[in-house]
């Protein structure tokens, strides 16, 4: 996801059709308040009207009518107030219809991002992601409750406008719309001078998001590494960047919209009242120019209104267009789908293999880039409820091979099946449901441990701690002050990094998985805690199908069968003692290193 991304005309288009999606639901709001927004348009051209013939009727020829004055004056006065209440009574609607919009697209883009393949985060930036989630979608509210009021209240009143000055003098009427021209080109010359502007504006400001994300995570490092002063340098001058950027938008915004359309006002009306004033008074009515002088104000008023708005209306479409390009991002297939079966799983649990391994890799083949491959024809079966290890020098393909199992990327050379079933095939809820995962760095709640372990599947009580003790983490959570209920912090911040191990492994073994994969689980436990992880994978032994991916040897030694992966590929496989007789293999040694360094 890059900074600079420019917004082409066919985006243009498809961020609209992206806002008329998010519109649909509440389309009939749209259409009430466009009739109501007509009569509003209705009564405010009639104002001037009744002004007129009052001063035609009764104010010139001194024709002192009082009641009928009343009535003019009283009908000028209602007419004004009950455009402006419906008016408000409409941009109250319409601010309702653009916040639930935005509430759409929020949930349509976060549930979007919750689907999207693995590969797409290998080179997503978390802050531009949150920035497309919050900031962009905060200015599409922007867009329907300013520009859309705006610019549809303002062209009703200018084609309403137009139809009365056509009535009174359609000659004048022609001057009068004669600023249309030039209030066409004032957009198009602000257009090419803000645009670029305002994209890089909106660029930039994920970038700085992006890096506050990026610092505030890391802060530790950064600390430790004294870069405090050279990230702020870093920060500064793409925040300075970004106040160009603004600058050079509002200088369009300064010089362009208000005040070069008030100056066309000055020209508009000093036309109009040279025309008046080359007739005589006798053959056009002062009335007449009365009403015209108010429609000027009501025909450019409108105009610089919908000018002014064109800034929002970039910012919105640019906004709007990297949503949308968010949402082009292809989702993580939904395997398992029968195609015409109305989004029921073609697989059940029937379609496993009785006796089949828990895992079968078949000339497994794989590279995240064309002509670099990772893995090389790999084949590797494990039977169910065994303890599988698999260890390797760093780059030897552990965690490619985790990955594919994970179905983070898809298998494109050999296979994978699970229980019998190929991996592709297995619809995704239930796949979840049944393969666990304990990664390397746990991921815990801003919540209670109760929250951490169940993850909003709804879990009793009673499954929640049969997990933890088989996880062996009942005993230090019933020990804080609130037990269960008791908040771990951002980030399980209150915990140890053994206590979040523990947690993470009774997070997985609460859903009850047939297989567990544990990703370097012990890599940064101490060894007291590494002992106890070991007691809690020995004890799931013949219940569940466990495969570790260690990087510290001692957690699988007591594995049924070790696979040791060097540069892609199988070199070696056996139990701990069979490794270790194996004299100067590549297992033997990394080891005895271990055993060194200890």
């Amino acid at each position: 996801m890059q900074s600079k991304e420019k917004t082409t005309p066919a985006q243009a288009r498809q961020a609209a059709g992206l806002l008329r999606r998010a519109a649909h639901p509440d389309r009939a709001h749209l259409g009430w308040a466009t009739g109501w927004l007509i009569l509003a348009a209705g009564l405010e051209v009639l104002g001037p009207l009744l002004g007129k013939k009052l001063i035609d009727e009764h104010l010139l020829p001194h024709h002192l009518d009082w009641t009928r004055m009343g009535i003019l004056l009283g009908g000028v006065l209602l007419t004004g107030w009950a455009a402006s209440w419906l008016r408000f009574l409409q941009l109250v609607r319409l601010s309702g219809l653009a916040m639930r919009s935005v509430q759409r697209l929020r949930e349509w883009v976060y549930g979007h991002v919750l689907r999207l393949p693995m590969a797409f985060f290998d080179r997503a930036i978390t802050g531009q992601l949150v920035s497309r989630v919050t900031n962009d979608t905060e200015a599409v509210k922007t867009l329907y409750i300013q520009v859309l009021f705006v610019i549809l209240d303002s062209t009703i009143v200018l084609v309403g406008t137009s139809i009365a000055m056509a009535w009174l003098d359609w000659h004048l009427m022609l001057i009068v719309l004669a600023l249309l021209p030039a209030v066409l080109g004032i957009i198009w010359l602000y257009q090419r001078l803000s645009a670029p502007a305002v994209t890089r504006a909106r660029a930039l400001r994920s970038d700085i998001n992006a890096q506050m994300a990026e610092s505030i995570g890391g802060m530790s490092v950064l600390q430790a590494n004294n870069a405090q002063h050279r990230f702020g340098q870093r920060f500064a001058a793409t925040n300075d960047q970004h106040y160009t950027a603004r600058v050079a938008e509002l200088r369009a915004n300064a010089f362009l919209l208000r005040p070069a359309l008030d100056f066309l006002n000055v020209i508009l009306l000093a036309v109009v009242i040279f025309s008046f004033g080359r007739q005589s008074m006798g053959a056009v009515e002062v009335g007449v120019l009365y009403a015209f002088i108010s429609y000027i104000a009501r025909v450019v008023e409108p105009l610089i209104q919908i000018t002014m708005q064109f800034s929002g209306l970039q910012q919105a479409v640019v906004a709007t267009a990297r949503v949308a390009h968010l949402l082009d991002e292809t989702s993580a297939p939904e395997h398992g789908m029968r195609s015409g079966s109305g989004g029921r799983p073609a697989d059940t649990p029937a379609n496993q293999v009785e006796g089949a391994p828990a895992v079968r890799v078949r000339d497994l083949s794989f590279g995240y880039v064309d002509g670099v491959t990772v893995l090389h024809r790999l084949s590797l079966e494990i039977p169910q409820g065994a303890f599988f290890g698999i260890v390797g020098h760093t780059g030897s393909g552990k965690s490619t091979l985790l990955s594919l199992l994970l179905r983070y990327y898809p298998v494109k050379e050999g296979s994978i099946e699970i229980h019998g079933e190929p991996l592709a095939g297995i619809a995704n809820e239930r796949f979840r449901n049944e393969v666990g995962l304990v990664p390397q760095d746990p991921f815990l709640l801003a919540a209670s441990a109760r929250e951490n372990i169940d993850m909003g599947r709804g879990l009793p009580q009673e499954a929640i701690e049969a997990a933890a003790r088989a996880a062996h983490a009942h005993d230090f959570i019933a020990a804080l002050e609130q037990g269960y209920d008791t908040p771990l912090g951002e980030g399980g911040s209150r915990l140890s990094s053994g206590q979040k191990q523990l947690i993470a492994i009774a997070r997985a073994l609460a859903g009850k998985p047939r297989i567990l994969l544990l990703d370097e689980a012990t890599s940064r436990i101490d060894s007291a805690t590494e002992q106890i992880v070991q007691q809690a994978v020995v004890g799931l032994r013949g219940k569940v199908t466990v495969i570790a991916i260690a990087h510290r040897l001692s957690t699988i030694r007591d594995a049924d069968r070790i696979v040791v992966l060097n540069h892609g590929r199988i070199s070696e496989a056996g139990s701990h003692e069979a490794l270790m007789r194996i004299e100067g293999g590549l297992y033997q040694r990394l080891y005895l290193l271990q055993q060194l360094a200890a």
